[in-house]
């Protein structure tokens, strides 16, 4: 096998299981002139799943040692509650430890080949995935912040094999991989040889297909990126629902999980997709329709569609009193700070709201219905529903968050050459 033309010149990571493909790929690596003097090191999770863990390891470190590259072992807990699977809860846990443990210029390099690719391929389409999922896996990709580099994705498993045999490697052998009742095994150990007996080139029609959707997909999101620059506002997790509503539906479909995955949030689930279209977007203006998953929600509120964090409301009851001489924290996270003065005069009272608070605004001399100063502001129900409220002794209403403050108040601030500074849990508007 010859050298990838796409070898980047930044420092390589292999994520190095010790089984055949990682195996060949970090002697690949390691025969290439100059990869130790760039960097070259591994890294091997150790999930806890099998007796022989510690075994695998013990392997994984003679191996790379004998290689002479560094190896990094990443021990990880994997959710055994999580719903969706050892296999899957398995992969999360690896990911979020390469995440973890990669440098900042270092590139992760995995070794799926061209049989993981078919596979891949197969599973997306019984799952009815459309082009972005039927392009499987990306020669390049991305992992949270990281570039990820997949050299072997154009390769057979058994010039895979050959090359470890002529080469004299040892290799791990996971029996699990035997084990039919996970998908992907069940594919690999009983429907691929099948279609294989019938067609001999079905890896490499399956890769085919996938490198077609692939390209498709690229197209599909230069359109995607461009329509959601069209529905944006200044606020990237917030949206113009009538500007949504002008594109088709299934533009508008592919802008939202666009959308979903530039936020960083889950990629969103089909039925949420469905539930945006036919609940959230047609909304009432006063309407608070919402489509929560995962821990994040996707909300409407006047012409806006917001996305972020779902965060459960703080105690109506909760207040605290506060002298400005330390931030306080707030129920369910965020803070109050006072900024550029040791103290308040007096101690204040900081709560939550419970409807009916009125504020004389700097400048007037009557007071007004907060809850239509905030309406006013944009701010939506749901972050008003976390606003601290700052009030004297007597009750009087001095500020919300730092969002409105009263005239005595802001007078105050001007004179003390202080500032109040509220940073919330939950996600502001801007």
């Amino acid at each position: 096998m010859t050298p990838p033309p796409d070898l980047p010149a930044a420092p390589l990571c292999v994520g190095y299981s010790g089984g055949l493909d990682s195996t060949v790929l970090l002697h690949l690596l390691v025969e290439l002139p100059d990869m130790r003097v760039r960097g070259l090191r591994a890294i091997h999770i150790h999930h806890g799943l099998h007796p022989d863990a510690d075994a695998w390891t013990a392997h994984c470190v003679d191996t790379c040692a004998a290689l002479g590259v560094p190896l990094m072992v990443e021990r990880v807990q994997v959710a055994a509650d999580s719903g969706e699977g050892r296999e899957a809860a398995a992969r999360h846990a690896r990911r979020a430890a390469f995440v973890r443990q990669l440098g900042d210029d270092e590139v992760l390099v995995l070794a799926h080949h061209q049989d993981d690719q078919a596979e891949t391929f197969l599973l997306r389409a019984l799952r009815a995935s459309g082009p972005d999922g039927l392009a499987a896996m990306r020669r390049w990709s991305q992992l949270g912040p990281h570039r990820v580099w997949r050299p072997l994705l154009d390769i057979p498993r058994d010039v895979l094999r050959t090359y470890a045999v002529g080469h004299g490697l040892r290799w791990l052998e996971d029996p699990s991989n035997t084990d039919t009742t996970f998908d992907r095994n069940f594919l690999r150990n009983r429907v691929m040889p099948l279609l294989r007996e019938r067609w001999p080139g079905v890896d490499s029609a399956f890769a085919q297909s996938a490198r077609h959707c692939e390209t498709a997909a690229a197209l599909l999101h230069e359109d995607d990126a461009r329509h959601l620059a069209d529905v944006a506002t200044a606020d990237p997790a917030v949206l113009s629902r009538t500007a949504l509503l002008h594109l088709p539906v299934a533009r508008r479909a592919r802008v939202l999980r666009l959308w979903a995955t530039r936020l960083g949030l889950p990629p969103l689930p089909a039925e949420g997709v469905s539930r945006i279209e036919d609940e959230v977007l047609p909304a009432r203006a006063d309407a608070r329709a919402m489509f929560a998953w995962d821990g994040m929600a996707v909300r409407s509120w006047r012409d806006l569609l917001h996305a972020g964090p779902l965060h459960p409301p703080p105690p109506a009851d909760w207040s605290a009193h506060w002298v400005g001489d330390a931030p306080l924290a707030l129920p369910g996270g965020g803070a109050l700070t006072l900024e550029g003065a040791p103290r308040f005069q007096s101690p204040l009272t900081v709560g939550m709201r419970a409807g009916g608070e009125r504020i004389t605004l700097p400048g007037r001399t009557h007071t007004h219905a907060l809850k239509h100063v905030l309406q006013d502001l944009g701010v939506p129900p749901w972050e008003r529903e976390h606003l601290p409220l700052l009030r004297t002794a007597g009750g009087e209403v001095l500020a919300a968050g730092d969002l409105v403050y009263s005239a005595d108040f802001d007078a105050w601030l001007r004179q003390a050459g202080a500032r109040l500074h509220w940073q919330p849990a939950v996600q502001r508007t801007a």
